[in-house]
């Protein structure tokens, strides 16, 4: 066992490199240490290729109480990604306790905004409908992403049409986390222009701009030295919610980059952000409970509003 480990942490070390390289393999070398789990795959959720998501489930679990929905959106700046590379993510949340969703979505040049974000919720839709048969509770969803899939959890869930659009109550949502996420998208090139400035205005399709009183309890977890998307972007959206007084916990890790928010949920690169994998697990059990009692011992900077209770139906627009 102890040799199996030295050849994953070998192999980890590569990785870091090959990442900047050539993602799809450094990807591959993460899954190859994720957890055993029961694997769903290629369920469909919208027509096409890439209308197919993967369901991860908990094996050998004592408790048979209903377990958190977590649906996962992976990135690549809305133009690249497939859900396969994404094992890892799914292993590690259910072989803590969750039900885990990772779809697909359609990309650009085949599609700009907002029609990633309504095969998101589509993958919402189906995953809430598959929920019972995975032992997950249909009310209890939490909203999850890295990068431009940390967009999309925070859109759905501050924007709330979407998911009615789909067929699903927004009241259903319990959270969303956020890894490294640009939420004052900022289309600084010709490709980003096209998918978003070309087609809607910031207002639109800027979740910082879609804040509102009632929002979810939000997890926003950001590398200090992300050269990629700033974690600015994180900051301001902590900003907004606390205005709007929604809970919302907010960790920028000093000295870390943009993939270290995502390789952290594995196995061999936990250090890279510490602890952030027991975090998202607390979060997934009791959003806002887990937002309310943060505070700076656990690297959360914690902003809460004065009532506890859950937003009632009605309450958001």
């Amino acid at each position: 066992m102890r040799n199996r480990w030295f050849q994953v942490g070998l192999a980890f070390i590569v990785m870091t490199g090959l990442l900047a390289a050539c993602q799809t393999v450094g990807l591959a070398v993460i899954n190859a240490s994720a957890p055993a789990v029961r694997r769903i795959a290629d369920v469909p959720f919208a027509p096409g290729p890439r209308g197919r998501m993967d369901f991860y489930l908990p094996r050998n679990l004592p408790d048979s109480s209903p377990k958190p929905l977590v649906v996962f959106w992976y990135g690549g700046s809305w133009q690249t990604g497939k859900r396969g590379d994404y094992r890892f993510v799914g292993a590690a949340l259910a072989s803590r306790g969750a039900v885990v969703a990772i779809p697909d979505y359609r990309l650009y040049p085949e599609v700009r905004f907002p029609e990633f974000l309504r095969d998101a919720a589509l993958a919402v839709a189906q995953a809430q409908k598959q929920a019972p048969r995975w032992g997950a509770d249909p009310a209890r969803i939490v909203l999850g992403g890295h990068s431009a899939g940390a967009y999309i959890a925070a859109m759905l869930a501050l924007e709330p049409r979407y998911l009615r659009e789909a067929g699903v109550d927004p009241d259903t949502i319990a959270g969303f986390f956020a890894l490294s996420g640009p939420h004052v998208v900022m289309p600084d090139t010709t490709a980003l222009h096209d998918i978003f400035d070309a087609v809607s205005t910031p207002e639109q399709y800027r979740p910082v701009a879609r804040v509102s009183p009632g929002a979810p309890p939000a997890l926003l977890i950001h590398g200090g030295s992300d050269d990629l998307v700033g974690a600015d972007q994180s900051r301001k959206l902590a900003a907004a919610l606390c205005s709007q007084r929604d809970a919302v916990a907010l960790r920028i890790e000093p000295g870390r980059g943009h993939i270290d928010t995502l390789i952290a949920l594995s196995r061999p690169g936990g250090f890279r952000v510490p602890g952030l994998l027991d975090q998202v697990v607390r979060f997934l059990g009791h959003p806002a409970e887990a937002v309310e009692s943060a505070d700076h011992s656990s690297n959360l900077s914690p902003c809460a509003p004065a009532r506890a209770s859950p937003v009632g139906k009605g309450q958001r627009q």
